[in-house]
């Protein structure tokens, strides 16, 4: 059977294809932005990796929180206390890669920062990352601001101490993380950030436990 249909049918019609098309353009101009040649680099080493990070490094979970909050608020100057041989790094550093910032990255240890920037390099992210070996107990305080994102993942009995030296470089709506969050020394840490007025903390167990503290205030 032939469905006869009047001009006006035939518009709305015609009218109706036109808009579908326009909305599926409109998905497709809006949509997740292109994979980058870094980001295949990056994604590349990391999947070649997997499972394998040893050495007091953190696992991809937290890695992924890491990139996702400094990508989120835009951050470009962050600090890692504790490069160990550079999981968190590279996450760091792929985010920055993104908003154009840059991260320095402190572990006293030889052995282990010598293998973190090979990995650093086999990501193709060396360019984002000043690595420091150091002390960090005397390196932290003489860093200068401003600061946007820290990363602690150091010796938890000093955690506080970090914290200290750079809660005033820090700027406000910038980002404090530390890791390991139920261990001694970082437990108390989480404790006393947690009450502090000028800071909004919460803590994610999606990995190791992550304390995530966004100064709102002086």
């Amino acid at each position: 059977m032939i469905m006869k249909t009047n001009s006006w049918g035939q518009w709305r019609i015609l009218a109706l294809f036109f808009a579908a098309g326009c909305m599926n353009h409109r998905v497709v101009a809006q949509g997740t932005p292109l994979e980058t040649e870094q980001d295949k680099k990056v994604s590349a080493f990391l999947k070649s990796r997997e499972n394998s990070w040893q050495d007091m490094n953190v696992p991809a979970s937290d890695g992924k929180l890491l990139y996702d909050i400094i990508v989120k608020n835009n951050y470009k100057h962050a600090v890692e206390i504790g490069t160990s041989t550079g999981h968190s790094g590279i996450w760091i550093a792929w985010a920055l890669s993104k908003t154009g910032g840059k991260l320095i990255t402190i572990d006293i240890d030889e052995g282990r920062r010598k293998e973190a920037l090979a990995n650093f390099e086999k990501a193709g992210l060396s360019k984002y990352i000043d690595s420091r070996l150091a002390d960090a107990h005397e390196l932290v305080p003489k860093l200068n601001g401003p600061i946007d994102f820290v990363f602690s993942d150091a010796d938890k009995d000093w955690y506080l101490n970090y914290f200290k030296a750079l809660d005033p470089k820090l700027v406000v709506g910038g980002c404090f993380t530390s890791h390991n969050i139920d261990m001694h020394g970082a437990k108390e840490f989480f404790e006393y950030i947690s009450r502090l007025p000028n800071y909004k903390t919460t803590a994610d167990y999606h990995g190791a436990g992550m304390s995530i503290s966004y100064k709102t205030g002086m």
